[in-house]
């Protein structure tokens, strides 16, 4: 991974947002891409409201969330302040948080299976709302990991935006811990072309920069933001 500049200290966490902005800009320029086209989400997960606000006085505008319940009671006092605050659920969505999901968040990254795709039409359908989605990819074909299989995806692909008219706009992964991440991007940029999808999220704080380079538009980056987590910590 690239080595942080000096003059961005890893203290603060304006500091460590500019070196990975800057980590980013980098591995972008390396495979001939604008550092413009990649989006730095910043998730804050278990943290407090107070971490979010020092990230959005260091400009940081798209942050990520896993748990429906946590964007409801974090977010909406910030969204006063910032209106321009984008919120992003990158954390599996169960059905019946699906009309919560819908009203607090701007952005589904999980989408990953029929049922939970009907009822986000019905939702989106019902309040007039219609949240940009990725689909999930399995991609490491985890028993234990949300997402569809590659061997499906074109099928659930073709599903959600013809039948259901959902508004798809890309896909998103996971790769497996141990393995090497890169085949997994490459898989998914792969699945993504043919279907005519050029929004990939996909890289974390491990290997964001790789996933830029393989052609991630997202990139969900949250302990090398925020720091390490305590999962103890209430939601």
């Amino acid at each position: 991974m690239t080595q942080l500049p000096p003059e961005a200290s890893s203290a603060t966490l304006a500091g460590r947002l500019a070196a990975i902005r800057q980590q980013i800009a980098e591995a972008a320029a390396t495979a001939q891409r604008k550092a413009a086209a990649v989006t730095l989400i910043a998730v804050a997960k278990t943290f407090p409201a107070e971490a979010v606000i020092e990230a959005l006085a260091a400009g940081q505008r798209h942050f990520g969330e896993n748990r429906v319940q946590e964007g409801m009671a974090k977010y909406p006092a910030l969204r006063e302040i910032h209106p321009d605050l984008v919120l992003h659920l990158i954390g599996p969505l169960q059905t019946n948080k699906v009309k919560q999901a819908v009203a607090y968040f701007d952005v589904i990254h999980t989408l990953d299976r029929e049922s939970l795709a009907e009822e986000l039409a019905r939702e989106f359908a019902r309040s007039g709302r219609r949240l940009p989605c990725f689909i999930q990819v399995n991609t490491g074909e985890e028993p234990q990991k949300a997402g569809c299989a590659p061997q499906d995806a074109d099928a659930f692909i073709a599903d959600c935006r013809d039948r259901l008219k959902l508004p798809v706009i890309g896909l998103m992964c996971i790769p497996p811990a141990e393995e090497e991440p890169a085949p997994h991007f490459a898989l998914l940029h792969k699945i993504a072309k043919r279907n005519g999808l050029d929004q990939l999220s996909m890289g974390m704080s491990s290997d964001f920069d790789t996933a830029v380079m393989l052609g991630a538009t997202h990139v969900r980056v949250g302990s090398a933001i925020f720091g390490g987590r305590s999962y103890s910590a209430p939601a």
